[in-house]
């Protein structure tokens, strides 16, 4: 039976849910009860120790639990545990293609920020078909899973690229804060703006890839430069927050005003969604060698600043007019799948696709059974190769 079903539209109006990391968090947690009458609304601290990785040695369990704060500290624990995650049992790492050219450098961007970037280029000989360009989730880096996802890609004749936001993985900055999403926005456009311009890309497609909330920076920085983009391709994106699991309108003036006082606290409610984002049990167990993400409370800025973005995308969400390649797992609890088929519907692109995937859940890229992994790679692939088929006889017939 067909794992993925490609829809087309129909008119429906359609909530969503918000979109969080899936590692449990560690220090101070603060519990949320949305369903409770206000008079009892309560917003309590309470500390959890994040527990040891089974079988490493207590040597690297000390190491992982180092303050990440700061990104001396977090390219510090990724040097020491960069072997052991490529050796685990995945099939993102077990079945990587060889001849892979990677590289990995540092540039300070225009507001004097250190940026972490990567690049998968296919193997010597290969000629490239493409550049794709990826903006990661809320609290992840693009030094773990997405390795393999990335060599995948390249290995199919694509150039790829992608950066760690400032304040995340190995880039300079608070970790976990967001003090101005749009400045986070601009932060990318100006690194791929640099990327598109490199000799080897020129004359090729540009396509820009967000999973989570990396698709809503996807969205953010299409709707800024509409045209500079031959396609973007979302997975599980982050486009609207439904309205039953925002807090109450005087709660959330409270954390307004206290994110203006205290922005940098780790208060800002969430849900412990540990096990809604990976389906396979044993993929779910890998997560915690991701040791770099962020995995504290929601500092309150980055709360406010994810409910603005959010918001901000639902008000423009008819103006995405690039090709258009939704991905959603259809029992995502973490992203709203009915929201991507909002978006679909709602974007004024020619050319649009949202590809549903039965009993999948929110991270569809490396965390189901390995051929729905395969399968969704391939999807995105295969899309990939038909606009760059295309594209290339425009060129053609133009010249």
């Amino acid at each position: 039976m067909e794992l993925s079903q490609t829809l087309r539209f129909r008119s429906h109006t359609l909530p969503f849910q918000h979109p969080l990391h899936h590692h449990l968090p560690t220090t101070p947690r603060l519990n949320f009860i949305p369903d409770c009458p206000l008079s009892n609304y309560k917003l309590t601290v309470s500390a959890m120790r994040k527990p040891p990785i089974e079988g490493l040695s207590d040597e690297l369990n000390a190491i992982a639990r180092r303050n990440l704060d700061f990104p001396y500290t977090r390219r510090q624990v990724r040097d020491a545990f960069k072997d052991v995650q490529q050796g685990l049992d995945h099939c993102l790492f077990k079945t990587a293609p060889a001849g892979i050219r990677t590289e990995e450098w540092y540039e300070k961007n225009l507001r004097g920020l250190e940026i972490f970037c990567r690049s998968w280029m296919p193997e010597p000989g290969v000629p490239i078909k493409a550049a794709v360009c990826f903006c990661h989730g809320y609290g992840d880096t693009c030094t773990f899973f997405f390795e393999g996802i990335a060599r995948r890609i390249a290995g199919s004749g694509y150039a790829v690229y992608a950066m760690d936001y400032p304040g995340f993985g190995l880039s300079e900055g608070l970790h976990g804060y967001i003090p101005n999403f749009d400045y986070l926005v601009d932060d990318v456009i100006e690194h791929y703006r640099k990327i598109k311009a490199r000799p080897e890309l020129r004359g090729l497609p540009k396509f820009i890839l967000g999973q989570s909330m990396g698709g809503a920076v996807t969205l953010k920085v299409h709707l800024k430069e509409p045209n500079n983009w031959d396609g973007v391709l979302l997975v599980a994106p982050m486009c609207k927050v439904a309205d039953n699991l925002l807090p109450p309108d005087a709660v959330l003036k409270v954390l307004t005003f206290l994110s203006k006082v205290m922005p940098k606290a780790k208060l800002f409610p969430q849900q412990d969604l540990a096990e809604l984002a990976f389906r396979e049990p044993s993929k779910r167990k890998l997560a915690v060698y991701n040791v770099i993400c962020y995995e504290d409370q929601m500092r309150l800025r980055t709360g406010m600043e994810l409910l603005r973005a959010t918001q901000d995308i639902e008000s423009q969400v008819q103006k995405v007019s690039a090709p258009l390649l939704v991905l959603h797992g259809a029992d995502d609890k973490v992203t709203d799948p009915k929201v991507s088929q909002f978006l679909y519907e709602k974007a004024c692109s020619k050319d649009k696709t949202l590809k549903l995937y039965e009993g999948g859940f929110h991270c569809i890229l490396e965390g189901e059974p390995d051929d729905r992994i395969f399968r969704v790679h391939d999807d995105i692939i295969s899309w990939l190769d038909t606009r760059c088929a295309v594209k290339s006889v425009v060129h053609a017939s133009y010249h």
